[in-house]
């Protein structure tokens, strides 16, 4: 053994050093580990939740995100919009929604949870085109209706709560997936309201 004195000043930065490495090292090997629980791209394409912020969506506009690999539409619909989808029930194929393409808490005349706010899979039940929103346009697809989605694959025409028109290749309303409100801005598309 030695007989040389004790520096205790070193002693303490070899054991707060040593802890600080130690800790950073437990912190480097936590994060991977607890980044691991969130759900992978793989698993959200596959059916995870989707968070849409809808605090700067304009009236009138439409904005797209992607759950499950679809194409799913978040539109503002103006007063107007929702005046004129009184207008042309007796064009559309299936007026009251009695096919199976839409929640029951969305089986309304607007095919939402609220009104002015449209949720729709942004896909032609038809062949599975993805439609064009024409806004002002619509008019010359449907005389009378200034707004709509029109797919240019086939001609099938859907108002401004996804219902098809008469005569048209679509065979059914555009699909409204489960969806909620979080909060007056924030819609979680994928899991329906008061389910957990």
């Amino acid at each position: 053994m030695s007989n040389a004195p004790v520096d205790n000043g070193r002693r303490r930065f070899l054991t707060i050093a040593t802890s600080v490495v130690g800790g950073v090292g437990a912190a480097g090997a936590a994060v991977p580990f607890i980044a691991s629980w969130n759900p992978s791209e793989r698993a959200k394409s596959a059916g995870a939740p989707v968070e849409v912020d809808i605090s700067k969506l304009e009236p009138g506009q439409l904005i797209r995100v992607e759950w499950r690999g679809k194409p799913v539409w978040v539109v503002s619909r103006t007063p107007k919009m929702l005046e004129q989808m009184k207008e042309h029930e007796g064009q559309l194929r299936d007026p009251q929604s009695q096919e199976p393409q839409q929640l029951e808490s969305s089986t309304n005349d607007f095919r939402s949870l609220r009104p002015e706010i449209f949720v729709a899979v942004g896909i032609c039940t038809h062949l599975g085109c993805s439609p064009s929103f024409l806004q002002g346009g619509f008019g010359e697809k449907v005389e009378g209706t200034d707004d709509g989605f029109y797919c240019p694959c086939h001609g099938s025409k859907f108002d401004m709560a996804g219902r098809v028109f008469q005569s048209v290749p679509a065979p059914l309303n555009l699909e409204i997936p489960p969806y909620t409100f979080l909060d007056e801005t924030t819609i979680l598309v994928g899991e329906e309201q008061g389910v957990a």
